[in-house]
């Protein structure tokens, strides 16, 4: 998967708050492209819990967002997105790297203690979620950000592998 088809996706499902932290496998391909492309605004946060009530409140002023992180940072927010997103009703967009997921193990098979609870964290807050990891899969953006504020819910995107240029 391509960081420029992944931003191509972003952009085409109505999004243009970004909220983000620095991740090591999303940062080079999407966040600094992101950070120089006029047509959306980069919040830059301290912390993930953070960016959750920063999505929030941007849905409450009727804008779309995604929060960009790492697996470390949504595990560290888990009573932020109970509270805000999940009880909350609010469709904060996440795009979750998986910093030293192997390629093609399925997370929950990763050797790596903090990959391989990921899911079953985003399973047990209800949420939906969805791995990118090939191309094709940044075609699972649009419609998984849509589903979250039709249904007024969170989803989490998964990204296996360091995104090409």
């Amino acid at each position: 998967m391509s960081g420029a088809a992944l931003i191509s996706a972003i952009k085409a499902s109505g999004v243009r708050y970004i909220v983000a932290l620095p991740d090591r496998t999303t940062t080079e391909c999407v966040l600094k492209p992101l950070l120089a492309d006029s047509e959306v605004r980069v919040v830059q946060v301290c912390k993930e819990d953070e960016g959750v009530s920063i999505c929030a409140g941007l849905h409450a002023a009727g804008k779309r967002s995604v929060l960009l992180m790492q697996y470390t940072g949504l595990l560290d927010s888990v009573n932020a997105l109970r509270g805000v997103a999940v009880d909350g009703r609010n469709p904060v967009c996440m795009i979750v790297g998986l910093l030293n997921k192997e390629p093609d193990i399925a997370p929950k098979q990763s050797k790596f203690y903090g990959v391989r609870i990921v899911e079953p964290v985003i399973e047990a807050l209800g949420m939906d979620h969805h791995l990118l990891e090939h191309r094709g899969d940044e075609a699972k953006v649009g419609p998984a950000i849509d589903r979250a504020y039709e249904q007024q819910k969170p989803v989490v995107m998964l990204v296996g592998a360091e995104p090409a240029p």
